[in-house]
């Protein structure tokens, strides 16, 4: 029950901004529905799924962006330790573990209250980001759950960045 009553606002969907995007760059989609899009995206280590969802009832279009990467129960721990590093240094989103399925994923939310409309420079925005930190983070959780790596050791290795040329 809400304290707050906002009324009932006609807008347009988020998710044909979403889909939209999708279209002009060629990248696979498929809508579960009226609130539900699903793009897959080619990144450098793996392809993305991700998952924008219009949530009407708090008026905000939610990003959730997984990779195929299954951690073992025997890594959640330090896979863990890992994911709150990692959201220590992040400005906007953040990464979760579900532990059920064993699943990493980064979600983030684009609050559109009062009526506001979705622009494409935003969805863009939105997708970009959390592909940049899906592609920056990926090889630290590889080093945790394939190569046996502590959280701080993989977080290093990860972000290690080289200078000048050979």
């Amino acid at each position: 029950m809400s304290l707050i009553n906002f009324g009932d606002q006609s807008r347009a969907n988020p998710l044909e901004v979403v889909e939209r995007l999708a279209s002009t760059n060629d990248w696979s989609f498929e809508r579960a529905g009226e609130d539900e899009i699903t793009l897959v995206v080619r990144g450098k280590w793996t392809d993305y799924q991700v998952s924008f969802t219009w949530m009407y009832d708090i008026e905000a279009l939610h990003l959730a962006c997984a990779f195929e990467f299954k951690v073992p129960e025997r890594w959640c721990g330090e896979t863990q330790q890992l994911i709150a590093m990692i959201n220590e240094q992040m400005w906007i989103g953040h990464f979760d573990l579900w532990t059920k399925d064993g699943l990493i994923m980064y979600r983030h939310a684009l609050v559109l209250a009062g009526g506001v409309e979705a622009s494409r420079p935003q969805c863009e925005v939105m997708l970009s980001t959390a592909l940049d930190a899906c592609e920056r983070y990926f090889p630290a959780y590889q080093f945790v759950v394939w190569a046996g790596k502590s959280a701080r050791e993989a977080l290093d290795a990860a972000l290690f960045e080289t200078a000048g040329e050979a």
